[in-house]
């Protein structure tokens, strides 16, 4: 983390112990992760390292068996009731009778945004992948 800026992600001692028909399986043990904002951060490892089970972790998705996490200041249960990050799951879920903008819409939709509010949002998102000019396509 650079800079005297708060963290985006803390966690201390994160761990997550899934319990199975076969007994415990330690999915996270001992993980002490800080981000800062504007940092990149990507996580590499072997399939079933626990890269996947950290960022549901993060996203509220699951629930740690020990240890801390903090997302934007807040637990990450609070983070994401105030949905204060977004989460992008691993496999495609584009409705291919929507077009780009509604396929990028649909969250905002459901979060009951005015057309007005989830115009703006859209477009910035857009820009930011570089999709600016493809908003009527069809994915």
């Amino acid at each position: 983390m650079t800079g005297n800026s708060p963290a985006v992600v803390a966690a201390s001692k994160l761990g997550l112990t899934f319990q199975t028909n076969d007994g415990p399986v330690q999915a996270l043990s001992n993980v002490d992760l800080t981000i800062g904002k504007g940092e990149f951060v990507s996580f590499i490892g072997p399939s079933g390292c626990g890269k996947t089970t950290l960022l549901r972790v993060i996203a509220d998705l699951e629930k740690p068996t020990s240890g801390a996490i903090s997302v934007n200041g807040m637990t990450a249960e609070q983070a994401r009731e105030k949905r204060a990050y977004g989460y992008v799951f691993q496999a495609a879920a584009l409705f291919p009778w929507r077009t780009i903008e509604r396929n990028v819409g649909l969250p905002l939709e459901i979060m009951g945004l005015s057309r007005a509010e989830q115009g703006e949002r859209i477009k910035r998102t857009l820009g930011l992948v570089n999709l600016s000019g493809f908003e009527k396509k069809y994915p």
